[in-house]
């Protein structure tokens, strides 16, 4: 398509680099091992990604070793906040103050974010129930009694400090991290339990939902980038512990591809079902199944985009929600990290068009005009952030848009600073939490 470069800068650069320096590719994050076995050689190793880009993490690597200036500034900002982990966690799903309905302890459990009592509490009904749903409002109490906040810990603590471990060399962050991996995942008394069955419960409602298990897909692909990251051979991270995630990342593939709730979940035609493919073949790429993952990305063009883009770019589902900004932002979060994983099972998202012209470009470039300041956002939004869209509009401009390339002078970096450069890879920038 005109105006749309192809390759991108730098990257078959990096590429070669992690030839000669490893042997192997980034494309590799489907051996069985999940990653590379170089112990004690991380900061040689090109990591076994999933989602952010091996072959450039390698390619910073030697560029800091050179020097560069702004690479040194943003991993100043990395290790600030991988500084502020170090004295927090581990955390376990075991520490509850009760168990799920089920009464495991090691079962997760969270609660529907925007469901809320309608009556007094009282000793007949101490939960206020009938819960009702007030969309885009977060009920306070989905962050105390269960797991949602913890594993929310879990996952950002972890990535941001295999991240820093991997560009300092400093093994106080590889080894955190592996505390946290290991208490949360693998250590028997404390391990959670593959499955979601009881994600975001409504209380005297559901046990749990299918919905719940967008409390992992939206992040959990960040994690087995971490796990992948350490695997280059990070202290206080040796191969039982690799074997014992790949053993748990299997288990909870399989529960996500055949248990009731996965099937619905995948079955979900907005953000859910965007995010459950990305799940999905990102489990399967860093477990081995690289079919799998390929089936996933390919069935994305016309069950996601087709039905959930429309021909201007603009999500309609996305569109009708209070947080509307929001929420078109975080499904194209979905989409950009679905097409990173696309890249290696040979499936080039970006450039696919719809029968109406739906693409991903175009679900971009929609957002430009707010995500620049250049217009205001005239659909529903309870709290507007403009830097929310910074991540997407990078992996855009990556991939060959000129609009977004041209767009990224004028974003608003976000709080923590713009790391797009260390891992190249969108993230959710603005928490629903928030």
């Amino acid at each position: 398509m005109a105006g749309r470069a192809r390759i991108r800068p730098g990257v078959l650069v990096g590429a070669i680099v992690a030839l000669v320096l490893t042997g192997t590719s980034a494309a590799s994050a489907a051996s069985p091992a999940g990653g590379h076995d170089r112990p004690g050689r991380g900061r040689e190793a090109a990591p076994a990604t999933v989602v952010i880009d091996g072959s450039r993490m390698l390619e910073n690597r030697l560029r800091l070793d050179r020097g560069d200036p702004a690479l040194r500034a943003q991993v100043r900002s990395l290790t600030r906040q991988a500084d502020a982990w170090l004295g927090k966690g581990p955390w376990t799903v075991t520490d509850k103050p009760q168990p799920a309905p089920g009464g495991d302890p090691h079962d997760y459990l969270s609660q529907a974010p925007y469901w809320w009592p309608s009556q007094p509490r009282t000793a007949d009904n101490p939960w206020g129930c009938p819960y009702v749903q007030r969309d885009g409002e977060r009920n306070p109490e989905v962050d105390t009694g269960t797991d949602r906040p913890d594993v929310g810990n879990v996952f950002n603590s972890s990535t941001t400090l295999a991240l820093a471990w991997y560009y300092t060399g400093d093994a106080k962050y590889a080894e955190h991290a592996a505390d946290i991996l290991r208490t949360w995942f693998l250590d028997p008394a404390t391990r959670m339990n593959p499955n979601l069955n009881h994600g975001q419960f409504i209380p005297c409602k559901y046990d749990g939902r299918s919905i719940g298990i967008i409390d992992f897909s939206q992040q959990y692909s960040s994690v087995l980038d971490a796990v992948a990251i350490l695997n280059t051979g990070a202290p206080g991270w040796n191969r039982s512990e690799r074997a014992g995630m790949l053993a748990w990342n299997k288990d909870f593939l399989h529960w996500l591809t055949d248990s009731d709730f996965g099937k619905e979940e995948s079955a979900a035609d907005n953000n859910h079902g965007t995010f459950m493919d990305l799940q999905i073949a990102s489990l399967a790429l860093a477990t081995g199944d690289r079919a799998l993952a390929r089936r996933t990305v390919l069935g994305a063009r016309a069950g996601r985009i087709d039905a959930q883009v429309a021909g201007d770019g603009s999500q309609p589902q996305e569109l009708a929600r209070t947080r509307s900004f929001h929420y078109s932002t975080f499904d194209l979060v979905a989409y950009t990290r679905l097409a990173a994983v696309g890249r290696h099972v040979g499936v080039d998202l970006w450039a696919y068009r719809g029968p109406d012209g739906q693409s991903l470009f175009k679900a971009v470039d929609f957002l430009l005009p707010a995500a620049t300041g250049a217009a205001p956002w005239p659909y529903p939004e309870l709290e507007f952030t403009r830097y929310a869209a910074s991540d997407i509009v990078h992996a855009a401009a990556d991939a060959g848009d000129r609009a977004a390339r041209a767009a990224v002078p004028k974003l608003q970096t976000p709080p923590n600073g713009d790391l797009w450069q260390l891992r190249p890879a969108a993230e959710q920038l603005d928490s629903i939490a928030g």
